[in-house]
Parts: structure tokens; sequence; C-alpha cells
């Protein structure tokens, strides 16, 4: 009965990428051993102490192979084990061998020459690879390196010298296609998450408004793609414009869906008519059906402002208050009383509706906790708050930033002074009504084009879709 090989149990580290203080371990798996270069002959040769390891078949391999071999040195003539081609790799030796999966075939013909290197390859797919093969068969050495092993050395010409040279050579080079590939798949997840960000973010429907906007979302966890934090923008029918921040407590996985949930499900409610007290009462029960415990529960700061722009209604559940800043004047938060409790916390909860006098030419800024709650100073226990907020961004606007460039420097502003990145998830979103620019808007508009000499099929420029953002 065939005894299967042992497959070793692999690391996440990959060996070539240790450093052992210099040293070498090296595992040589020939059915001579005997006949192989010793330590001393390698270390002196190399200026550095090299372990030597020798396995007479896979199955000592296998035994053999521990965290601490660097290189190993294998025998193309070696015969293979019955059943060995049956041995299941261990859960770490598939997941963590970069490439692994995408790892070339043998050429036809050539499998069963190159059956004990794909079955090293497929239980060592960490370490870095030499193969010895006969001087006058260049082309199966060839089809080695083409399989998966890093260099190969011809039995007749191995000496200490061209042994040590190669064994350097193919851990760096094990280490360089590690990096690579890492390389190629961090690039490869960052394109994925942007398309996905794209997805998951939302579109603003301001087409036919007149109100500016513009809006900043980063993560507080390291490499997420989206955080607890969410908002939006609407226009319905009749001209109003529903804006919307909110923040899912947490920062995991399951908050960030519940927040893309929550945000959904407003726009739909917005949409389909709902305002106010209606509203966060809708919303509190889908935030109630899909939460994972009772102990979840989101802000929510919700306005509408009037068709002709200088009025709005807030609402706030639990969640801080907007900045408004009106032309010629400081910015100053907005009242927060008659505020309701966050979603999730009372099961009749109300939450009134304010009204609010915007005037003529504003800039309303929404935005999650993540932008008060910095530090101030690396190492300081002492909050950036509503108050420091408020004075950074009167900075700012005295400076004459507006819009992107608002956000863009105060966002960055509050990163620096927490001396690196935020733990938090921030949100920030800007609507601002400028008079002057709606009647350049407006004269532009009027202001009669060229006669067009396109024929009749051409569609007109006025045809076309106007662009969904405000201007």
């Amino acid at each position: 009965m065939p005894v299967p090989v042992p497959v070793p149990q692999q690391r996440d580290v990959p060996a070539a990428e240790t450093n052992h203080g210099g040293d070498l371990t090296v595992l040589v798996i020939e059915d001579d051993p005997a006949g192989s270069i010793t330590g001393p002959e390698l270390s002196a040769a190399a200026g550095t102490r090299v372990r030597i390891r020798t396995a007479r078949n896979l199955t000592e391999a296998g035994r053999l192979l521990t965290d601490d071999v660097d290189c190993i040195l294998l025998d193309l003539a070696l015969p293979v084990p019955a059943g060995s081609t049956t041995a299941t790799p261990t859960a770490a030796s598939t997941t963590a061998a970069p490439g692994a999966e995408h790892r070339p075939v043998p050429a036809p013909g050539r499998a069963d020459e190159l059956a004990v290197l794909t079955h090293v390859l497929r239980i060592a797919p960490l370490h870095a690879v030499l193969v010895l093969t006969a001087q006058d068969d260049t082309e199966l050495a060839a089809e080695a390196v083409r399989v998966g092993a890093q260099d190969y050395l011809f039995r007749g010409e191995l000496d200490a010298r061209v042994l040590s040279r190669a064994i350097r050579y193919a851990v760096e080079r094990k280490r360089a296609d590690i990096a690579q590939h890492q390389l190629t798949e961090s690039g490869l997840r960052a394109q994925e998450n942007a398309r996905l960000e794209r997805g998951l973010l939302p579109t603003p429907l301001l087409e036919g408004s007149d109100l500016s906007f513009a809006a900043r979302y980063r993560p507080g966890r390291s490499r997420a793609l989206l955080g607890g934090d969410f908002y939006d923008t609407v226009r319905t029918p009749d001209g109003t414009v529903h804006a919307m921040i909110g923040d899912v407590c947490g920062h995991g996985p399951d908050e960030a869906a519940l927040g893309v949930e929550l945000r959904i499900a407003w726009r739909a409610l917005t949409l389909a008519g709902l305002c106010g007290d209606q509203l966060l009462s809708t919303l509190q029960q889908v935030l109630e059906h899909e939460r994972q415990s009772e102990e979840i529960f989101a802000t929510l700061c919700t306005v509408d402002i009037a068709p002709d722009g200088r009025r709005a209604g807030l609402c706030l559940a639990g969640h801080p208050a907007p900045l408004l800043a009106r032309h010629g004047r400081p910015a100053r938060l907005l009242p927060y009383e008659d505020g309701g409790p966050a979603l999730g916390l009372l099961p009749r909860a109300r939450w009134p509706r304010r009204q609010v006098e915007l005037g003529g030419e504003w800039s309303l800024m929404m935005y999650t906790d993540g932008l008060i709650e910095g530090r101030v100073g690396a190492g300081s226990s002492q909050r950036l708050g509503q108050d420091g907020m408020v004075a950074m961004v009167n900075s700012r606007l005295e400076q004459g930033l507006t819009g992107e460039d608002l956000l863009e420097a105060a966002v960055a502003e509050v990163r620096e002074l927490n001396g690196g990145e935020l733990t938090d998830d921030v949100a920030v979103l800007l609507l601002g009504r400028d008079p002057e620019r709606i009647r350049r808007r407006g004269r532009s508009a009027s202001r009669p084009g060229p006669v067009s000499t396109a024929p009749a099929t051409a569609p007109a420029a006025s045809a076309q879709r106007p662009p969904l953002y405000g201007p």
C-alpha cells in the first residue's frame, strides 16, 4: 500500500523573506546525498555559514522542510513515490503561495520528468527551489524554470562556488517574485476597491438645482473600502433639495453595510414623499430589522431646502448640528435644541422638524463626528471639538476657500492636527447657494447661440442631457 507523502505546514512569511543573520539553510533532495557538496565547503565559498539537510526521497523531505529552510536543491532524476501526487496541500500552503493558482503546467511530454518538481512546488510554495539535471538536458532544465523553479544547475559542473552563488541568486529571485506578485495584487485590489467604492458611494441627484455640491469621504479603518458613515442628496420633483448625513456606531464591515442600506432606504423614502419625523421613524424600523444586535444605533442629520433656496427644515437624530456660513458673516452652528435621539435607541421616539432661515447666499456644511473627534497634537488628549472646527472653517473661509477646496483643506488640517490618519470615519457634505453665479448662469442660458448648420437628423445641442451635478 503506497504511503502518501506528508505535506509540511507552511508559514505565512515566505522563506525568501527571512534572514537568519546571514546564515543559510539548504535542503538537498536527491537519492545519493553522500555525493553532495558539504556544508563546510559551501560556507567557505559563500563567506557565511551554510547548513545542509539531506533527504533521500520526498517523504524525508516533508519531515525536514521546516520554517528555517531558505532554499531547496532538488534532483530532477529523483523518483516520485507512489501515491505522492494525491497528497493534498495544507490550507496555508495554498492560500499563502503567491501565484500558485496561476503556476504554469509542464509542457506535453514533460509532466513525468517534472513530476518531482511540481510536487515540491506544491508542498513548498514559499521556498526558493534550485533543480539539478544532466548536462545534456538543457531543454528540461529550462522547462523546470518555466514551471516554477528559480534556477537550474548541471550535476557535472557542480562546485561550492557555483552552488553558493546559485543559492543566493535563487533566494533573491524568489523574494523578488513574491514582492512583484504582492505589488500586482495590491494594484488589482486598489482598482477593484475603487470600482466598488464608486458603486457604493452615492451619486447626488441634483439635476435642475441651482445649489452647488461637494463631499469628502475617508474611512477610518486601514485599507477599508467603506466605513459606517453615509450621506446622500436628492432633488424631488417639486424642486426641494433633500440632504442627509449619518453615522452607524462601530467600525466594521457590518456597520458599513448597514450604512449603505440606510442611505438607500433614505433615498427611496424621500423620493416617495416622506419627510421629517415620518421618514426618520421608518428609517428606525429599517435599522431595527437590519442591525446585527440591539446595541447598534445610528445618528442622522437631514435637511430639506425649499425650492427658492432661502430656507430649510432641519431634523437631528443624535447627530452634530450642521455649520451655516452666510455671506459676509462668520460660520456658526445651527441650533441643536429640539433634536431627537439616535435611531435605534428608543422604540417610540419623535424627531421634530425645525425651520431654519438660510438667506440669499450661504454654505451649509454637514459632517460626521470623525471630523471633530480627532486629537489636537500628537499624543494629546484634547479633541478638536465643534468649537475648534468652527474656528478652522472660518479661517479657511477668510482665505477665500469654497466648495471642494474648502473640504479638502479642512480634512487635511484635521489629519495634520491629529498627527496622522484619523481612527474614525469622516464624511463631510457641503451645499451652497451663490445668487451671482445663478444670475450668470441665467444670462448664459438666455444668450442666443450660433445658428446651427447641422442636418435636420443631427441632435440639437439643447437636446443634450444636462449635467447630473449642480453648478
